[in-house]
């Protein structure tokens, strides 16, 4: 085809365009930083190398969210000899290559993939996606039985927050959160990279809208702010325990490094069931006040037992391996006053349930309260600051509640409940274990009227004075 007059920005879209040699590759970040462009012509840098061989497929979320890629697309190919297909929804080239604009709502929805075949796959806001199944299924149609491709790849692009920000944090961040490290995946024998980019690297964006950075300032969320102009992964936006932090002002706060347990304290397990999804046990201890930084009453989460192959992707372990697994952590002495889980797990189904099974393994459970709302309501209750601090410490050896509980985000749809298309399964067995020991906020105390003080005897007026002004 006839090249079109785009040129990619010197900086980080060059280079992510340039990394053809690299199996996957998140280019993301900040709002404004030319991730679209770039999706776009990495896949048409390729088109006179392959020409027919070069099939590629463009995915979004949702159907009207394509609109914004498909109008960039003519922006920069209608001039070129493509043609657009508008009821196959593809652009076809001269030379017989395609690039396919599709949406996938539902995970299962992947399916529909099965058995096709794409050199070149890319995902538009790969943190729209609340878990890495659809991903993961659509990466192994990364394949062409026709001819040679060595250059065969997925690229993606995406914006920190979203329903899937923990599993892509994980995925492509974590390990190199300045990006530019090619990591190898060991399973997959892919190479893995992840590219930064920021709103100051899109010089052309800068140039014609000027105010675009105060305009992103000016959206009233520090958190988004961050996500948004310096592409920060650290920064949770629209966070839904957006109280949660693990120090403050340089002392241990809602997360704690672990101690000895008193063996007084009163201990109790609850549980989240996962097959497909990830199951998680949770063992908390109900504090008595005497170890620094851990208030009275606290709940003081010490162990975690999680049950995930990768992020939001579950071990598929029978009740055997799970009860198994739990019974091994425990201490021999170790007594568990009580164990709640997932009401789901006590449904009969045409035989046993799985409480029945946890049973017969020596593990077992009571009907958890599944109030949804009522449970996030407790947890965030115990998030707060009180006189001694949160009533809610975790041992920083509890790495998935650590990592998931502060990137949940609210529902969409039901602002006040939570986002069950996250990552949520430690969240759920917290709130199974804070709703079986719900804490209830003491009343201010209203003082008695006292006569006059003319009238009011000594120890009346001793009485009505707060305690730190009592200096005689």
């Amino acid at each position: 085809m006839n090249q079109s007059t785009w040129a990619p920005q010197e900086g980080p879209q060059a280079e992510a365009i340039a990394a053809t040699w690299c199996d996957e590759l998140f280019f993301g970040g900040a709002r404004g930083g030319g991730k679209s462009d770039y999706l776009l012509n990495d896949y048409a840098q390729d088109i006179n190398r392959y020409g027919r061989h070069w099939q590629g497929v463009l995915f979004r979320k949702s159907y009207p969210e394509l609109s914004g890629l498909v109008q960039r697309s003519h922006a920069l190919w209608s001039q070129t000899g493509a043609e657009w297909k508008e009821a196959k929804h593809q652009w076809q080239f001269p030379n017989g290559a395609i690039l396919r604009f599709r949406h996938l709502e539902r995970d299962l929805d992947a399916n529909r993939y099965q058995g096709h075949q794409y050199p070149w796959i890319g995902f538009d806001e790969l943190t729209n996606w609340g878990t890495p199944a659809v991903y993961n299924m659509l990466k192994a149609c990364r394949r062409w039985a026709e001819a040679e491709i060595p250059t065969k790849r997925v690229r993606s692009s995406g914006n920190p927050g979203g329903a899937g920000h923990q599993w892509v944090k994980s995925l492509f961040i974590d390990s190199a959160p300045a990006g530019y490290e090619p990591l190898f995946d060991d399973e997959s024998k892919w190479w893995r990279m992840y590219i930064p980019s920021r709103v100051a690297d899109n010089r052309i964006l800068l140039a014609n809208d000027p105010n675009y950075v105060n305009t992103l300032k000016g959206i009233g969320s520090r958190e988004l702010v961050r996500a948004w102009l310096e592409g920060d992964w650290s920064a949770i936006a629209g966070a839904y325990f957006d109280t949660f932090a693990a120090t403050r002002e340089g002392k241990p706060w809602h997360v704690v490094e672990p101690f000895q347990i008193p063996a007084y304290w009163p201990r109790f397990r609850c549980y989240d069931h996962g097959f497909a999804s990830p199951y998680c046990c949770l063992w908390l201890a109900v504090s008595d006040g005497t170890v620094p930084y851990v208030g009275k009453n606290s709940l003081v989460v010490y162990r975690e037992l999680y049950g995930a192959v990768g992020p939001n992707e579950g071990a598929r372990h029978t009740i055997q391996q799970i009860a198994d697994a739990i019974r091994s952590v425990e201490m021999p002495d170790e007594r568990i006053e009580y164990s709640v889980a997932d009401p789901s797990i006590f449904k009969f189904e045409g035989g046993p349930s799985l409480a029945e099974e946890f049973a017969r393994q020596k593990v077992v459970f009571t009907r958890a309260d599944n109030n949804r709302l009522g449970g996030w309501a407790q947890v965030r209750q115990r998030l707060e600051e009180y006189d001694s601090g949160p009533l809610l410490q975790i041992f920083n050896t509890c790495k998935h509640l650590i990592r998931t509980l502060p990137a949940l985000q609210h529902d969409p749809a039901k602002a006040e409940d939570l986002d069950t298309k996250a990552e949520d399964h430690a969240a759920d067995a917290l709130r199974y274990g804070v709703m079986s020991r719900p804490y209830q906020r003491s009343a201010p105390k209203v003082l008695e009227p006292i006569r006059g003080v003319e009238r009011a005897s000594l120890d009346e007026l001793w009485t009505q004075q707060p305690k730190k002004q009592r200096a005689w």
